[in-house]
């Protein structure tokens, strides 16, 4: 990331001289925000498939937030925060103060007065290892918890939606590494942008929150862009061949966009999203037959065509596969026509002390109502998943998504944590 930009600024950065720190007395970054919105290449709610190779930016400020229905980065670092602070208007200030970094950082431009040039006997206000990197599609999308809302008196303003998930059969959750408070999901195609773009959050939130676990990804493992080829988990088959486009306005709106009238007001425009750590069991799957693997997929390992069909995009006969093959259970048409959007990532973290592959699939699913989505669903590929034998699931959250950042005023969570919300 550069500290100066051809891109136009709504304003000046403020002194870091004059003021007393992140989150500090008398700090209104989220109004005096360094830099403010810069100019995005986009397409509708799309950056431009371009960016993948131009290092683009993705627009910041809508409806929306980035980095649900935007096209799918090839990096991902997710990061899990509890809350430190009683303090509501220092909670609410980190949350200005956030907005006003991740308007920067998405920009591709430094934190505050950037990693030199200020008081040389204060920390810099960016840690400096993104500078001269391009913005690499960097999108930042935060969501909150159910435990939050045990704090700062919100407990009326949880919507019915953010129910906490239930135990599934087979789940081996680790507690340490489920739930949290709050996250923020970065993607870039530079895992270093989206790494230095947690890093400068938890700083910038260093007393008021802490992070509780965090995920790095890579290879994305779904597509919001059906256009392009349709990538692989590491089980080596075509994920998300069904997935909803980022194109796709009418199925975003019934599937994944909270609507007026579907509960909390704040939440209008917001989403839900379910994360999940799963394991794969990878040994053990690399010494089963391919035709085994097909048959608990539903589909080929080559093409990606559902069983009895030559091409990827042929409309699958369930009835051809088997009755516990993923495919089958997982389809809209087995679950009274659930539809989620997915953003999973693959991901390794060395071995298990065993010699065995820690990896596995970080699954990460947008929608308008768990208890209609992701519930449900995954209720039925519980019990019955051929897939299962082959995974197990250990890490486990949910959070409402708020709507977007509307302009230069606005900030992360204003709807929940404004008086008239």
């Amino acid at each position: 990331m550069t500290t100066d930009s051809t891109e136009s600024t709504d304003g000046p950065t403020p002194s870091r001289r004059s003021l007393i720190g992140w989150g500090g007395a008398g700090l209104a970054l989220g109004a005096a925000a360094a830099g403010g919105a810069v100019a995005m290449t986009r397409i509708g709610n799309d950056v431009d498939p371009a960016g993948a190779e131009t290092g683009a930016s993705v627009a910041f400020h809508g409806t929306h937030q980035a980095g649900i229905g935007t096209p799918v980065q090839d990096r991902l670092h997710f990061a899990a925060f509890d809350v430190k602070t009683d303090d509501r208007a220092e909670f609410v200030q980190m949350l200005k103060d956030w907005t006003a970094a991740a308007r920067r950082m998405t920009g591709g431009h430094t934190v505050g007065e950037g990693a030199y040039g200020g008081l040389a006997e204060a920390p810099p206000d960016d840690t400096g290892e993104a500078l001269g990197l391009k913005p690499s599609r960097l999108t930042l999308t935060i969501g909150f918890g159910p435990s939050l809302f045990e704090k700062f008196g919100l407990a009326r303003q949880r919507p019915e939606a953010l129910v906490d998930l239930p135990t599934f059969p087979g789940d081996n959750l680790e507690g340490a590494r489920s739930n949290g408070d709050l996250c923020i999901q970065a993607c870039a195609d530079d895992p270093q942008v989206a790494v230095h773009a947690i890093r400068n959050l938890a700083r910038i939130g260093f007393g008021k929150v802490a992070i509780r676990w965090s995920q790095l990804g890579f290879g994305k493992t779904s597509s919001t862009t059906p256009d392009a080829q349709t990538p692989r988990n590491l089980m080596g088959f075509k994920d998300g061949t069904r997935n909803i486009a980022g194109t796709e306005p009418e199925r975003l709106k019934k599937f994944v966009w909270v609507g007026e009238g579907d509960g909390a007001a704040w939440m209008t425009g917001g989403s839900y999203l379910v994360a999940r750590r799963i394991r794969m069991n990878i040994e053990t799957w690399d010494r089963t037959s391919l035709q085994e693997q097909e048959d608990v997929f539903g589909r080929d390992k080559g093409e990606g065509a559902p069983a009895g069909k030559a091409k990827e995009r042929d409309e699958p006969f369930l009835k051809a596969m088997k009755p516990d093959a993923h495919v089958r259970l997982a389809h809209p048409e087995s679950n009274d026509g659930i539809t989620l959007l997915r953003r999973g990532y693959s991901f390794t973290d060395g071995t298990d002390g065993l010699g065995r592959l820690e990896a596995g699939l970080f699954f990460l699913a947008y929608q308008r109502d768990v208890r209609k989505g992701f519930i449900p669903v995954q209720r039925r590929l519980s019990h019955s998943d051929a897939l299962n034998e082959y995974i197990q699931h250990v890490s486990s959250a949910v959070f409402a998504v708020p709507p977007g950042v509307r302009d230069k005023d606005d900030w992360w969570g204003r709807t929940l944590f404004a008086k008239e919300a």
